[in-house]
């Protein structure tokens, strides 16, 4: 068994698990955009590890964009999303993929969709690597989806908590104090 670190209560999700579901995305990815260029937008900073494993496993040509948010308020009617750091080029016209880490009330993504919408992209899809459907609190469509998870707080595999436990290889989840 790998070591786990203090405030790790065990493996959620193996490396070998998330290699291969990885893997599993990006062939059906390659497939649905197959003679596109899609545009992938990781959703900093917890995708960072997940696109560059899903980008390196694409059969086509993609590129690659960033956006950071940061959201306020905690309920439907008041969720504030504000962009530290917004896409460097236009997607008028461009099929765009957002690269998530996890979906969990969907209030941020729902708005983050909205903002991109608005922009007239030919398609706008989302891929997370976690999805936790029993905090949903907006209606968000996921397109790809590699894992539904329960409600547990989870790190690893670019996942902080408290910025700690991102390099880990495997999901975990938390201890709760």
């Amino acid at each position: 068994m790998p070591f786990l670190p203090e405030g790790i209560e065990s493996i959620l999700i193996t490396e070998e698990a998330i290699r291969q579901r990885v893997n599993e995305l990006a062939k059906q990815i390659s497939l649905d955009y197959q003679g596109s260029k899609p545009l992938l937008v990781g959703l900093l900073k917890g995708s960072f590890i997940f696109l560059a494993d899903l980008t390196r496993a694409l059969d086509i040509d993609s590129e690659i964009d960033f956006m950071t948010v940061s959201s306020y308020g905690n309920s439907m009617e008041n969720n504030e999303v504000r962009i530290l750091k917004d896409l460097g080029e236009p997607i008028q016209g461009r099929d765009v993929l957002i690269v998530e880490d996890i979906i969990d009330t969907g209030l941020t993504l729902r708005r983050i969709l909205e903002l991109l919408a608005a922009r007239h992209p030919r398609s706008l899809k989302v891929c997370t690597l976690l999805n936790k459907p029993s905090r949903r609190k907006a209606e968000v469509v996921v397109d790809y989806n590699g894992f539904d998870i329960d409600d547990v707080f989870v790190a690893g595999y670019g996942i902080d908590f408290a910025q700690k436990y991102r390099n880990l290889p495997q999901l975990v989840v938390v201890k709760r104090a």
